[in-house]
């Protein structure tokens, strides 16, 4: 299997590295792997949603 590193996969996925070491951390991706401080990312993994979105159709309902 083939890994990318949270920079790797920040350029893949147009986020920063930051956050997808939060998304590893919060156990969010699925097939991480932490080798030493460095969090690796099976190449074909999905993009989560991210969760700090609100759906602001549902307010005042």
């Amino acid at each position: 299997m083939e890994y990318l590193t949270t920079i790797e996969m920040s350029q893949k996925w147009g986020i920063t590295s930051r956050r997808i070491a939060v998304l590893c951390e919060q156990g969010r991706i699925v097939g991480v792997v932490k080798k030493g401080k460095t969090w690796l990312i099976p190449y074909d993994s999905e993009k989560p949603e991210d969760a700090r979105k609100v759906n602001h159709n549902k307010r005042g309902a």
